[in-house]
């Protein structure tokens, strides 16, 4: 019988391992492993991702990964590389995890399983063999490709005799922006706005100089207790919280080299503002007794000393990186919502708001929960931002969220307006900020609720890439995969959500999503307690009453239904049946039969038909 052969194709093939592994393991294998699981997760993975790359197969400290565009290939390399210098900035030589890249554009031959083989696979590898660490090395056919279209220095190093390669090949390499013979970022900012002047890192700080605002230094947690098997841990938490909070759109946190220079030394908050011109500073402790971890943290007013919150995690100890995972999106989330609050009550002492204090002020009114109130508030704020900034981003995507929020509760018969007003809004904010997370989440939350559930799952997914601990982006996937008739697949994804964010003002659209599920699969009882539970985190979404009525119903409980449709009816006296119908984000054939149950029992309840 004749061998069965792959598919031959042309790709753009980036290879890469750690430099010096051997040694690096064999001084400290376990934190060495830890570090890095800890960059392939923050780092690495969503990095291939938002540059559409596919990791073929991981060689023990390296990888393998194909991508469409080898410009795709080069600028998720150089960000990796970038990445690396801040992560290891401050670290002694002999504890710096760095790669060697390769990349090239070639022939290779993809087996059924996916896997690649042939020359095409084989060059990109030696190239990173003869990479410095911390480099970048390309073939000439992978230049002739990214030449003139990324801002980067090439060398040609000349034509190379690579091992088993028959011909030598011509080699550039990359020594992407901040490598060890340039100077090292000192902070990291996120932002779709344009940087103001004065915004700075380490010696920012000048006389009349403002701090700009989210800015924030995460000092180094302390290790009560002084275990040192526990130090590994709780620096871990620290450096994850520092690159975390860096992903909130226009936040500005001091780097962990400079945060890690305050390790162990006497604290004055306000003297750390001033030297580092930043408004917040978080600060925390870690302490173990027998099989218990707690975690304490605070957020501290840099200008005043004044504490703004405070958390506390008390866990039993388990897996310590998955536990480090878990607190450090909880916290990320949390603060996020607590410096715009900070921010907001800052600006509402502003004798001459700008537009960002307009913004911050709107957006502490929508996270104050979802009435029409909040909502009338929050959207006059965003509106006059946008009045004296139009390319105010952050404003139009408040505007956004406030129409794709409003539009997907069902609070009015102008569903379909509102959705697409969402859509245009977001659609901006795209075309000029394409990195912007929370943009990709609301595009992906109004294809979901407009028929079109699988682009909008595509779009949640990169979202996640981007920004890891989006919660609102796991939660809409649990909705999509009910509206696509999988309904049995969506608690897994509101329960992933409510981990990383389980106080989220997004929270009771989640539970909804379940208790719908649970209520046109027959579990009543179920349905019950998940739509209580999102009444009781927020008590003015309509829709969640009138669910619990129909799954009250079903059980006889007629009497409870009809008060749940009273409750339902106070909050909008406008709500019918027909409105429900007629809102369906879906022509699946599944989800369409499953939705008459919830529409029989708000029937047998008393929702008017319309």
């Amino acid at each position: 019988m004749a061998e069965s052969r792959g598919e031959r194709k042309l790709s753009a093939i980036l290879a890469a391992d750690v430099a010096g592994y051997s040694r690096l393991a064999g001084a400290d294998e376990e934190r060495t492993l830890a570090r890095l699981r800890a960059l392939r997760s923050d780092l690495i993975d969503p990095t291939v991702s938002v540059h559409h790359g596919r990791v073929v197969k991981r060689t023990g400290d390296g990888a393998l990964i194909e991508f469409r565009s080898v410009v795709d290939a080069v600028r998720c390399a150089v960000e990796v590389q970038t990445g690396m210098v801040e992560r290891n900035a401050g670290l002694p030589p002999e504890r710096r995890i760095e790669f060697r890249i390769g990349v090239h554009l070639g022939d290779v031959v993809e087996e059924s399983d996916g896997d690649l083989m042939g020359d095409g696979v084989n060059i990109a590898a030696r190239l990173e063999g003869i990479s410095e660490p911390g480099g970048i090395c390309l073939s000439e056919d992978a230049y002739r490709q990214v030449r003139g279209k990324i801002a980067e220095n090439f060398t040609d190093l000349g034509a190379k005799d690579l091992k088993n390669i028959a011909e030598p090949v011509q080699v550039y390499a990359i020594a992407p922006s901040g490598s060890p013979n340039q100077p090292p970022p000192e902070t990291l900012r996120v932002s779709s706005l344009p940087r103001k002047t004065g915004e700075g890192g380490e010696g920012a700080a000048s006389a009349g100089n403002i701090s700009p605002r989210l800015s924030i230094v995460v000092l180094p947690f302390a290790n009560i207790g002084g275990d040192p098997d526990q130090e590994y841990f709780v620096d871990g938490v620290t450096e994850s919280l520092t690159t975390d909070l860096s992903r909130i759109s226009g936040s500005f946190v001091i780097a962990r080299n400079t945060a890690f220079t305050f390790k162990g030394k006497p604290i004055d908050v306000k003297q750390i503002g001033r030297e580092l011109n930043v408004r917040y500073a978080l600060e925390g402790s870690v302490q173990r007794g027998g099989n218990r971890l707690r975690v304490n943290v605070q957020l501290i007013d840099a200008e005043t000393g004044n504490h703004l919150w405070a958390e506390r995690f008390d866990k039993p100890v388990a897996d310590l990186f998955d536990m480090q995972d878990e607190i450090v999106a909880r916290l990320a989330n949390q603060l996020n919502a607590e410096l715009i609050a900070a921010e907001a009550r800052r600006a509402e002492k502003s004798p001459h708001p700008d537009s960002m204090d307009l913004y911050f002020q709107g957006q502490a009114w929508a996270n104050k929960g979802m009435t029409p109130e909040h909502m009338a508030q929050a959207r006059g704020f965003f509106e006059r931002a946008l009045a004296l900034d139009p390319s105010n981003l952050e404003a139009l995507v408040g505007t956004a969220w406030i129409d794709a929020t409003m539009g997907g509760a069902f609070t009015a018969d102008d569903r379909a307006t509102r959705l697409a007003a969402a859509e245009t809004a977001i659609t901006k904010v795209l075309s000029l900020a394409p990195g912007h997370a929370v943009a990709h989440y609301l595009s992906g939350y109004v294809q979901i609720l407009t028929n079109r559930a699988a682009q909008g799952i595509a779009e949640c997914d990169r979202a996640l890439a981007l920004d890891r601990n989006l919660a609102d982006a796991h939660g809409a996937i649990g909705g999509a995969k009910y509206f696509i008739g999988r309904g049995a697949e969506t608690e897994a994804h509101v329960q992933e959500a409510l981990r990383l964010s389980p106080r989220d003002r997004s929270a009771y659209t989640w539970m909804v999503y379940v208790g719908a599920v649970k209520l046109v699969l027959g579990a009543d009882e179920e349905a019950i307690a998940w739509l209580r539970r999102s009444i009781e985190t927020n008590r003015n979404i309509p829709v969640g009453h009138f669910f619990l009525a129909a799954a009250l119903a079903h059980l006889g409980r007629l009497e409870e239904a009809r008060a749940a449709v009273q409750a339902g009816l106070a909050l909008d006296p406008n709500f019918t049946i027909r409105r429900l119908r007629e809102g369906a984000s879906s022509d699946n054939a599944t989800y369409l039969a499953q939705r008459e149950r919830q529409m029989d029992g708000m029937r047998k309840a008393g929702v008017p038909e319309g």
